[in-house]
């Protein structure tokens, strides 16, 4: 589904990625962990479209979108979560939801019910503004606003970061029910630990820009790993 190939990424002379491959299957829960600052966030930006990779291509089902802005890459079917949710605050839940509607491949008016099986308290909350939510509530917005364009691959940066652990529970069962159904591969960063083993099926580990350990999570060496997430 997604292919990194040799990407590297500078700021300005600052190499931040350096010779990056990554892959993630169609229907996989793919983690990628690491201390703060070695590049994750560069990586997934540059996935998205937001920064232009120094070398590298990006493959999305066979497709080189290398050079793609990333408005393509949505309708491609590439949903974005940044971390620190960027929802747009002025804007009423639902006005956020008919943004990402946007980038349905079928052009869909409505949210599908489904949204809200995965995120029950968001219906309640249609006509609020999102700046106006609790960080855990706009968390949910950002996830539920990627999905509603019934994205192929969904990018998740951070998701539990600063959220209490009922929310947190909350996206930890609809990662599970994407994986189950197996229709939405995920490419999923994060710090915590516990949560991220428990449901990818592969991870990577980067350190310094580069990946230093990757593998089949069941034959992971957990305690490995451990060393270059400390802070």
């Amino acid at each position: 589904m997604l292919q990194i190939e040799q990407l590297s990424v500078s700021y300005g002379e600052t190499a931040i990625v350096r010779d990056v491959d990554l892959q993630v299957g169609p229907g996989e829960v793919v983690c990628l962990m690491g201390r703060n600052g070695v590049g994750k966030t560069t990586l997934l930006k540059c996935v998205m479209g937001l920064l232009r990779p120094d070398s590298g291509r990006v493959l999305f089902a066979g497709r080189d979108l290398t050079k793609a802005p990333p408005e393509v890459r949505a309708r491609d079917g590439i949903g974005y979560v940044p971390q620190g949710r960027e929802i747009f605050p002025h804007l009423t839940v639902l006005e956020n939801f008919q943004v990402g509607l946007l980038a349905h491949p079928e052009k869909l008016r409505e949210v599908p019910e489904q949204i809200f099986g995965y995120f029950p308290m968001l219906k309640t909350m249609l006509h609020r503004k999102g700046g106006v939510l609790s960080g855990g509530q706009q968390q949910q917005l950002a996830i539920a606003r990627a999905l509603v364009a019934n994205p192929r691959l969904l990018i998740l940066d951070e998701p539990t970061e600063g959220i209490q652990p009922s929310i947190i529970a909350l996206i930890g069962q609809m990662l599970e029910t994407l994986k189950r159904e197996g229709r939405v591969a995920v490419l999923l960063v994060e710090q915590y630990f516990e949560f991220a083993l428990k449901l990818a099926d592969q991870c990577y580990v980067m350190e310094k820009g580069t990946i230093v350990l990757n593998g089949k999570v069941s034959a992971m060496d957990k305690e490995a790993i451990k060393p270059y997430l400390a802070f």
